[in-house]
């Protein structure tokens, strides 16, 4: 893996090896103290990025930004149901973190594009000291303290194997089809993987005050919209991935106007989450997932049909239908979850859930991006959007089972 790699994978690797420490924290030592010390440890980082002046230093400071986000980002979600009381509020406002995370992903390539373009690639992370400073000031103001488990042993023993099991996978899923690792190597990662991470599920079995607490996922309300998460965020993140290629690479895109035809999958998030949660409030969370997941099986199963000469507008509505239908199931499946978990569980359940999306984009990038590795692109494309729009049909299956449960 060459330097430019790291820069990338240095930040996910802690940021998914800490999602679940940080979810912990939150239940610890309170969401508000976790979500303000997390955008002061991203600051640092991106102060640390911009003033890099070797590659080694930069790979460090991504790494310290990933542990920021490990905190901000299950924090935030932990925060939700610790402020506001009502649960149908709770679920538009979880639509609203969704929201903003769609706009940040639809604006974020442009804009940093136009920052990069104008003031060079360290105005990148420049910009990101004056919002986050804006964002503690707001924080320390608004949020209110939450309550926290300040007596509990720490355990640490659950929180070293959790980091290492979970940097393990994702390490083996960003590797899995490097040159670099032999077939042997790759195996004995696997392994050790699977090994550190079944220790930690036993250690938690035993604890008493555990991370990720057994009866958490026992409950199947939970589990299944873990499970969902992780399968949006799979085919999601895979079929972004060979859309990119497939109008970079296939029909030779310029960088510009590729990002221009994703454009429309992109900005779907930004309408859709909010309604999402919007009417997850109104009709349940399970209704609206699978209504997602229909929409966005359609759309994604669509990109099985693209050829060369496929008018832009037939592309465009396929490629909105499957970002609009991730989109708005998503917060119904957040909610689900934060919802289906005890209280005092907030901080954990939502570590477990965007751990989960965060594996479940690293493998929809890694398996599905493999099928368009080989000589027949298209073809393999194709199969890209197949595997998607399946992956959504048996997250459907997974809901049924979730209703039947229920009567």
């Amino acid at each position: 893996m060459n330097l430019l790699q790291w820069v990338v994978n240095a930040y996910t690797l802690v940021f998914a090896a800490l999602l679940l420490g940080g979810g912990t924290a939150c239940d610890r030592f309170g969401a508000k103290r976790v979500y303000l010390i997390g955008l002061a440890v991203f600051a640092c980082g991106s102060m640390a990025c911009a003033l890099s002046g070797t590659m080694a230093q930069l790979i460090v400071s991504r790494a310290l930004q990933g542990i920021g986000a490990a905190g901000i980002v299950p924090s935030s979600l932990a925060l939700i149901p610790a402020v506001i009381s009502e649960r149908r509020q709770q679920t538009r406002i979880i639509g609203s973190w969704g929201g903003a995370g769609g706009a940040a992903a639809a604006l974020g390539p442009v804009l940093g594009g136009a920052l990069v373009s104008g003031s060079g690639w360290r105005a990148a992370f420049w910009i990101n000291i004056p919002l986050i400073a804006i964002g503690i000031f707001l924080g320390q103001r608004v949020l209110a303290l939450s309550r926290a488990e300040k007596t509990a042993r720490s355990n640490l023993l659950g929180l070293l194997l959790s980091v290492v099991g979970l940097a393990l996978v994702a390490y083996v899923i960003i590797n899995m089809h490097s040159s670099e690792l032999s077939p042997a190597a790759q195996a004995i990662l696997v392994v050790a993987a699977v090994s550190i991470v079944a220790l930690f599920l036993f250690v938690e079995t035993k604890a008493r005050m555990p991370m990720l607490p057994i009866k958490l996922l026992s409950a199947s309300r939970f589990a299944v919209a873990c499970a969902v998460g992780l399968i949006l965020n799979f085919s999601f993140f895979g079929q972004l991935f060979a859309l990119s290629l497939y109008f970079q690479n296939y029909l030779g895109f310029e960088a510009w106007k590729a990002g221009l035809a994703l454009a429309p999958q992109a900005c779907s998030a930004i309408v859709a989450a909010p309604l999402g949660g919007r009417y997850s409030a109104r009709i349940g969370e399970v209704r609206v997932i699978v209504m997602g997941l229909v929409a966005g099986a359609i759309g994604f199963a669509g990109l099985a049909f693209f050829q060369p000469s496929t008018p832009y507008i037939l592309i465009a509505l396929s490629t909105f239908l499957g970002g609009f239908g991730t989109a708005f199931a998503m917060p119904a499946a957040t909610s689900m979850a934060v919802h289906a978990a005890p209280a005092d569980y907030a901080g954990s359940a939502s570590g477990v859930v965007n751990c989960l999306r965060q594996i479940g984009s690293l493998l929809g990038v890694a398996l599905l991006g493999s099928l368009v590795a080989g000589d027949e692109f298209l073809h393999g494309f194709h199969s890209v959007g197949l595997g998607a729009s399946v992956a959504f049909a048996a997250a459907i299956g997974l809901c049924a089972v979730v209703a039947l449960l229920k009567h």
